[in-house]
Order: structure tokens, then C-alpha cells, then sequence
């Protein structure tokens, strides 16, 4: 491996080590300028130089400083070109402010005889937790304000949340830079204290046995993959925690859960293909978890407990996945029965297990589904819903006994909505639907789902919301919208912050791509490892079809993604980027090929299941011809806004910085591109509910500048 410092080079220039002069190219508004620190390696009898390796040299603090400070120096950038829109900037924050009510609860929860809920208050960034014993008309206890916890912070998130069997204690994580790397703490309930018990280095898995004495949580590796499970005793010192188990294999990662009935834990290890489960009765804390059944490769399973059953959905010869039964005292392979035969044209997406019901979470046709099923009388049936478009997903169901399914149900058009449904009687009640303090009409607003010929034909659906009365003469604004990773979905659903777009003339586009898992488990096979230009090719299929529909033009077409969605956008951009006027790229992952060359780096292990192995020469020669990063070229680029976050364990802030120099280097245009670094927090950005709408603000504001839009 060879490191080579050979010049500084910029789109104006070139500058002095240490970035000398950025601050007078910055008083400018001239784009700072990048070093080429190279790195030369050898893969596969090919030479590979990656020209801005320097940008992710973190660990070296000289190194470090420097690399803060260019980022800083694009930030300055970035502010002085977006300059002229502060005015829309506040408008645009003001509308969404005025959307929100700003003094509101959720609907509250009943476990035992306590009613849990979360409320905000107006003015501040964060979520208070209470809690009322025996009915809602008794005193407000706060269990946890986070508002005081995030004082004086940057950033702040609240990871696991958890109140012992009891409720007499609460464990609860806490992330302050963005890293997810979190530390556990408990509270006395009935003091209001802490305990000294201080759990650091945690990830998101973390349980109460059911002495309400012993708590599990799991650790991560140096590449942030939860991976160890430990053991602890309130009281105990928690650098004498012993692991109760260690997942080895760099590919899977460790999942902590407890059954609804409280009877068990469960820890499922995962990798993006595999899956195997363990399980411990969760009032026997120091016992040993017993295997369900070994992993095989490529085979998914998932256990939840109802009675003297447990339920086992799996994709073993069912790729949309089917259902088995097992008994509780020996759930081994060979005691599975079958239970619900796998369809071809339904994906089984998750379950939940009450004493007298089991729910199905489904999907049909791309529309998601819940499938209530009556255990002790063998039937089941489909709640009903009156939109043709829309999205449901399970809400906070606690109660192992009751007959109460709680529900989230939204659409484009309709504000997310909590429903409690009588799983025996099929009637429900609305608990509580998102308001709109400064406004809202339904009937202003129409959805409708199109379908895209991709170049195999393929049909990719496309759902659209928009106002009412929009004319289909390709003068409309239309801001699309793709992810296609992972098998995750993209749901139509509502957005209060979407409708500063709207109002504005904007048409509102999901692309369903493949990759996703909107159509079934095929419709993800065929987007990932060597099909994954799919995922790209069905983006581009639907930006023409919307072109050729006359929704819009190429000179009024945005695209956005973030994360897996950012290598959507800049694989689009290298591809066809003159179908679009400007493109937002939120957090990107645009180095593949050098990121997944690098095991050290968090996810990437894990990830070749999901992008193959490109140390591997089939794998390498087919993400070279996608990479967003090795693929820029000389040629024109549309306006382009892409974000970073400084802490982010997931895309690291290098793979963005890196691709905004290249592309300041290479491209031959005038369009405007911009890079912006939080340089306090991590993938998901800001923290507060505040400061998040301050970048949406931000985001919407350079789309309508870029857009000719400035109202």
C-alpha cells in the first residue's frame, strides 16, 4: 500500500498544505479547494488509486484537525451560495412549525395499571415521558424527560427504553454524539433517582428478566456490529458483567427481544440472509439460552411465544415466507409443524402473537395488510381499510391477553392515525390523529399509483400525491423519491412537512424500485448483488415515464434519497444525469468499492450479502460499473445538494466528502454543488424535532431555488 501526497487541487485552483487560503476563497463564495493524498493499492492485478483517500484519515489527530477544518470550509460554502434563500428558508420552517402541534401527547398505553405516554411541549427539542396509575384522571408522574437530559448537548437521542415487570425501575440508553454507541442508566421510580449501575458501550438491545433485578444488553465490536451479550446484576459492577454469548461470525449481528407474554428472551442472529434464534425463560435469568435451530445459510426464521406454542415464520423453500408451529418445551426443527402454507403473491412481513390471536403483518400487490387470526377457533380475516393507497403498521400492543390490536394507520393524504381494533368483534376506534393546528383539508389533496415500464419490461409502481385540480401539461415540479435497498419499503404516507411542496405547485413521487421489498422477496432479489443496476435502471424508468406523462419536465425534476438511497441518486446522476434539474443526496453510500474493500469499516462485513464480496472479481467488475464514486466523470451534473454527518457509523462523512471532490474536479458545468457536514451528529442528523425541521427547511429551500420556485 503506497500513500503519495502529490498536489492540491480545486475547481478555482490550487492552495497550500493545511488549506491556506480557504478563508479568502470561502469571503468569495468560491468552493474550496481538496488535496489528492493518494492511495495506490492492488486488487486483482489492477492498479486501483483512490485519489481523496486523506478525507477519511481520522485516527491521525495532525490529520484529523485538517480534514475538520475543510469540511468546515465546505460548510462556509455552502452557506454563502444558499445566502439569497434565508428568507424562503424561514418561511418554509415557519410552515412546518405551524403544522405541528407543538403541545401534544400520544395516545396512552395500559400496561397493568399504569398508562404510559409521551407528550411534548412547546419551545422544546425533545420528548417527556409520563405515566398516570389506574386511570387518566389520576397525577401525572414523569418518568423521563429528555429535554433535560439533552441540556447543553449538541445532539441527543434516546435509544432502549425499558420499565422493569414491576415498574418500579426504568433502564434507559443514551446517544450524545450520534455514533450509536450508547450508555445505559437506571432509574429509581419510586425515588426519582439514579442507581449507580452505568452499562457504556452499548448498542439497542437491552431487557428485563423478570426477578426485575437483572438486566441483558449487548456491546458492539470496533466496527460497531452488536455482537456480545451481557448479563448484569443491579449492584454489580459492570466491568465484572460476564457474556452470556458471543457472535463471532463478522456477518451476523446479535438481537436482543422479549416474548409479549413476558415468559421469554429471545436472541436472534442475523445476517442480511440467515437467521437463528435462542431463547431462555425470562424468570430463570441465569440460565443458559437454548438454540431453537442451528442457521442455515440463505434460511430466515422468527419466534414469537403464545401459550404452550411458539410460532416460527420462516422462507426455507418460501421465499415470501410461511408459518410453523412448535412446541414451547422442544421448538426444535424437527417438532415444526406447518401452520400457514407460503403464497406466491403474498410476503409474510412480520407477526406479533397475543394468547388468543396471532396477527400477520402482509403484503399483496405492494399494499400492506393485517391478517387477525383467532387461535382457539381456527379462523382468521382481514381488517378493512377504504383507501386504495396506504400504509399500516403495528403500534405499542403490550398486552399479552387483551383482544385490542393497536394500529398506525396513514396515507399520502390522511395524517397518521392510531387505531384500536377489537380483534374479535372488527370494530375499531380512533385513538388519535396527527392535527394540523395550521390547517388542513383532505380533500385538496389527490394520490394515485402509476406503473413504469423499466428497460425489462418490468412494471414499477409508482404512487404520487399532489393538489387537487393538477393539470398533466409538464410544467408541474415534481420532487421523486427512491430508495431500493435491503428489501426495506418505501410507504406512502403522510407528511405534514411535504406539504410546503405541494402548496407550491410540487407533484410528490415514490419510485417503488426493486431492491425494495414492495412487491415480495423477488422483488428484492432482483435488486441487490449482480442485479443491483436494476435498482438504478427502474429510477431512471420512472423519472422518463413521469416526463413522457406530461406530470413534469426535465427542467422541473428533483430527485432525493438518503443513505442506500443516496447510491441510488448518484448512480442516477452518473447514468442520466441530464433527466434532472437538481438532486438531494442525504448521506450517501457512493464509495462502495473502496468501503467494501474495507472489513474494518462498521456494516461492511455484513453487507456482502447485500452488495457481494469485491474481493471477489465478479463482484468488484460488477460494482465497478455502478459505484458512484469511481464513475464520475467529465461531463455535466445537475444542481446538487449532499449531506454528511461527522459521527455517522454508518456511511462515514468521508464517502460523501470524497465524492463532492471529485465531482468539483471532474464536472463541466456551472450548476451549484454543495456539500454540508453536521459536525455534531451522526446518520439520522439532528436530533431535536426543532432543529430536524431546520434541515428539511434547508433542503426544500435549495430544490424550489434550483426550480426557479423562490416564493
Amino acid at each position: 500500500m503506497l500513500y503519495g501526497r502529490v498536489m492540491m487541487v480545486g475547481i478555482l485552483g490550487a492552495v497550500g498544505l493545511g488549506l491556506m487560503g480557504l478563508e479568502a476563497e470561502v469571503a468569495s463564495a468560491e468552493a474550496p479547494a481538496a488535496k489528492i493524498e493518494a492511495q495506490e493499492t492492488t486488487i486483482h492485478g489492477e492498479k486501483r488509486i483512490d485519489d481523496y483517500y486523506w478525507l477519511r484519515e481520522r485516527d491521525k489527530a495532525e490529520a484529523f484537525a485538517e480534514i475538520k477544518e475543510y469540511l468546515q470550509a465546505e460548510n462556509r460554502y455552502t452557506r454563502i451560495k444558499m445566502e439569497h434563500t434565508l428568507g424562503l428558508q424561514r418561511r418554509l420552517e415557519e410552515e412546518m412549525v405551524g403544522r405541528i402541534k407543538e403541545d401534544d401527547e400520544t395516545a396512552p398505553v395500559r400496561i397493568d395499571d399504569y398508562y404510559y405516554y409521551r407528550r411534548t411541549e412547546k419551545g422544546k427539542q425533545y420528548v417527556i415521558h409520563c405515566r398516570k396509575k389506574g386511570d387518566l384522571e389520576a397525577k401525572e408522574e414523569i418518568v423521563l424527560d429528555e429535554n433535560e437530559l439533552a441540556a447543553g448537548r449538541d445532539y441527543f437521542r434516546l435509544g432502549a427504553f425499558k420499565v422493569s415487570g414491576d415498574h418500579n425501575l426504568l433502564a434507559y440508553a443514551v446517544d450524545t454524539d450520534g455514533s450509536e454507541v450508547f450508555t445505559i442508566y437506571v432509574k429509581d421510580l419510586t425515588r426519582g433517582e439514579l442507581l449507580p449501575d452505568e452499562l457504556k458501550g452499548a448498542a439497542t438491545g437491552l431487557e428485563w428478566a423478570n426477578d426485575n433485578e437483572t438486566l441483558f444488553y449487548n456491546t458492539r465490536d470496533e466496527a460497531r456490529r452488536p455482537y456480545m451479550l451481557y448479563r448484569h446484576k443491579l449492584g454489580g459492577d459492570p466491568k465484572e458483567d460476564a457474556p452470556v454469548y458471543h457472535e463471532e461470525d463478522q456477518a451476523f449481528n446479535l438481537r436482543l427481544s422479549k416474548s409479549k407474554s413476558r415468559q421469554y428472551l429471545f436472541i436472534t442472529l442475523a445476517s442480511n440472509t440467515t437467521t437463528e434464534v435462542r431463547y431462555l425463560r425470562a424468570d430463570e435469568p441465569t440460565g443458559q439460552f437454548k438454540m431453537i435451530h442451528p442457521r442455515q445459510h440463505q434460511v430466515e426464521y422468527y419466534v414469537v411465544h403464545s401459550g404452550d406454542k411458539f410460532y416460527i415464520r420462516t422462507n426455507e423453500e418460501a421465499p415470501n415466507f410461511m408459518l410453523a408451529e412448535a412446541p414451547a418445551a422442544d421448538p426444535s426443527k424437527e417438532n415444526w409443524v406447518d401452520f400457514l402454507d407460503h403464497q406466491d403473491d403474498v410476503m409474510i412481513e412480520g407477526m406479533e402473537a397475543f394468547a388468543r390471536h396471532l396477527v400477520l403483518y402482509e403484503r399483496s400487490r405492494g399494499i400492506k395488510q393485517i391478517r387477525i387470526m383467532n387461535l382457539p377457533l381456527s379462523h382468521h380475516h382481514y381488517v378493512e381499510f377504504d383507501e386504495a393507497v396506504y400504509t399500516v403498521s403495528p403500534g405499542e400492543n403490550p398486552n399479552y391477553e387483551g383482544v385490542l390490536l393497536r394500529f398506525h394507520y396513514t396515507s399520502l393524504v390522511t395524517p397518521r392515525s392510531v387505531y384500536d381494533y377489537h380483534m374479535d368483534d372488527m370494530s375499531r376506534e380512533l385513538k388519535k390523529q396527527d392535527e394540523i393546528p395550521s390547517g388542513y383539508e383532505m380533500e385538496n389533496y389527490t394520490s394515485e399509483r402509476i406503473t413504469a415500464p423499466a428497460a425489462d419490461g418490468t412494471a414499477i409502481p409508482i404512487s404520487l400525491v399532489y393538489k387537487s385540480g393538477m393539470m398533466r401539461n409538464g410544467n408541474n415540479p415534481l420532487l421523486l423519491y427512491g430508495y431500493g435497498s435491503y428489501g426495506a419499503s418505501r410507504e406512502p404516507s403522510f407528511s405534514a412537512n411535504r406539504l410546503s411542496l405541494l402548496d407550491r405547485g410540487f407533484i410528490y413521487a415514490i419510485a417503488h424500485i426493486r431492491g425494495g421489498g414492495e412487491m415480495g422477496r423477488t422483488w428484492y432479489d432482483q435488486g441487490k448483488l449482480l442485479q443491483k443496476r436494476n435498482t438504478f435502471t427502474d429510477f431512471i424508468a420512472c423519472a422518463e415515464h413521469l416526463i413522457e406523462q406530461r406530470y413534469t419536465s426535465r427542467e422541473k425534476l428533483a430527485i432525493m434519497g438518503g443513505s442506500a438511497g443516496g447510491l441510488l441518486i448518484g448512480a442516477a446522476l452518473n447514468m442520466r444525469g441530464e433527466l434532472f434539474q437538481a438532486a438531494v443526496a442525504k448521506v450517501p453510500f457512493v464509495d462502495v468499492v473502496n468501503t467494501m474493500l474495507d472489513a474494518s469499516i462498521p456494516l461492511t462485513v455484513i453487507e456482502y450479502e447485500e452488495w457481494g464480496n469485491p474481493r471477489q472479481k465478479k463482484y468488484y467488475d460488477y460494482m465497478m460499473t455502478y459505484s458512484p464514486y469511481d464513475n464520475v466523470e467529465a461531463k455535466d451534473y445537475p444542481n446538487l445538494l449532499i449531506t454528511a454527518g461527522l459521527n455517522d457509523p454508518r456511511v462515514p462523512y468521508w464517502e460523501p466528502a470524497k465524492w463532492t471532490a471529485r465531482l468539483r474536479a471532474l464536472k463541466t458545468d456551472d450548476n451549484l454543488l454543495l456539500l454540508k457536514t453536521n459536525m455534531g451528529a451522526g446518520h439520522g442528523g439532528a436530533s431535536g424535532r426543532y432543529d430536524y425541521l431546520k434541515d428539511i427547511a434547508f433542503e426544500y429551500a435549495f430544490i424550489l431555488d434550483r426550480l426557479g420556485i423562490r416564493q
